[in-house]
């Protein structure tokens, strides 16, 4: 299997299975020199930790990471950086009768078509908890970009028909929303739709939002490498995102020229009286803020009676049992937080190269 890998200077090599014995990261390119700790990456993991209300799964890990290489004395050696997770609360025999049948919304069939053989157990690699290692990466890749000013900060912006309320927005609230949501009077009422999945056997889909602020101009190259491009990579690698948008993503296909070009007010320097590019023109950032928003479809798991596919052609009714997240997007929030941190610093470290009064001003 290839694939495991993201990004070129700074680089994340995810490995493990939600059923074995562990999962974890190698970090290629972090910088000697940089302060870090388990403590560090710790908060961002436990950020997407399950079981930490009814809105997420019942599965009780700790998910302690340990760091194994890269670390001495508190800080980092420019060597690559092991981290290991441990999975502890395994419940594989949940899972035992889902050999013989493909589950409906979920990789089965595909990747017993590629590969003529799959884990069962909670879909191996393609499982939610591949994620706790990309959150590993993201962790460290946010603690260099906060020593350059630099802030990706994610929050849910809507789960099924509730849309949070711009007006209302608190970043701070977000952080202690169980559903990550910066709007109080939205969460409400997405706590009330997600309710009545619940009680109806099903589950919801969603939307996470997220802000680079204090970006660098000149993030992306023209063609085949644009930042739009590298962050849709990163953010559609993520199971269960369905679409990316950039700015004002979708609604530009309906709109004027008029309405959607940026225009330039009138005040000193680089000052836009609009953001529906969403910070990146023709691939390459300009140093305004940047908003991404990627969509999760419903957690396919779910407990009400669905069709499947059997390994035998047969198609019979099943009911999938074992321990789900009835959304996933509240613990999707730092997700796609850390895969937009490591496509910003992998691209600040190239970027170093783009001109030649960067590598003079280094060497000299």
């Amino acid at each position: 299997m290839s694939g495991s890998t993201f990004g070129k200077l700074y680089s994340v090599t995810t490995w493990g299975e939600s059923h074995g014995k562990a999962v974890g990261a190698v970090i290629d390119g972090c910088p000697a020199g940089l302060s870090l700790s388990e403590d560090d990456v710790q908060v961002f993991l436990d950020r997407r930790k399950p079981g930490q209300s009814r809105y997420t799964t019942s599965r009780s890990e700790s998910d302690t990471v340990e760091i194994l290489s890269g670390v001495f004395d508190g800080k980092t050696t420019g060597t690559p950086i092991s981290m290991i997770v441990r999975n502890t609360d395994q419940r594989s025999r949940d899972y035992s009768e889902i050999a013989s049948f493909y589950r409906p919304g979920h990789a089965d069939q595909a990747f017993d078509l590629k590969y003529g053989f799959r884990d069962y157990r909670g879909g191996g690699r393609s499982s939610g908890r591949e994620t706790i290692a990309r959150v590993c990466g993201g962790a460290v890749a946010s603690k260099i970009l906060a020593e350059l000013g630099i802030r990706v900060y994610a929050y849910t912006s809507s789960i099924g028909p509730v849309q949070y309320d711009p007006s209302r927005f608190d970043a701070g609230y977000a952080r202690r929303s169980p559903l990550c949501m910066p709007d109080p009077d939205s969460e409400k009422q997405a706590l009330a739709w997600l309710d009545e999945c619940i009680a109806g056997q099903d589950s919801s889909g969603g939307t996470v939002e997220c802000r680079i602020d204090g970006i660098r101009p000149g993030l992306g190259e023209p063609v085949f490498d644009k930042l739009d491009a590298l962050l849709g990579k990163a953010l559609f690698s993520i199971g269960a995102v369905k679409a990316v948008e950039i700015g004002d993503g979708v609604k530009v296909s309906r709109a004027a020229g008029s309405q959607n070009n940026d225009q330039y007010g009138d005040e000193p320097g680089v000052h836009r009286l609009s953001e529906h590019a969403g910070g990146i023109y023709g691939g390459i950032s300009d140093g305004s803020p940047v908003l991404i928003r990627a969509s999760f479809k419903p957690t396919p798991s779910i407990s009400k009676p669905q069709k499947a596919l059997f390994r035998d052609g047969s198609v019979h009714e099943i009911t999938i049992r074992g321990r789900h997240d009835p959304v996933i997007v509240p613990r999707a929030v730092v997700v796609v937080e850390s895969m937009t941190a490591i496509t910003v610093l992998d691209l600040l470290l190239q970027n170093m190269s783009s001109q030649m009064d960067h590598i003079l001003r280094f060497y000299r």
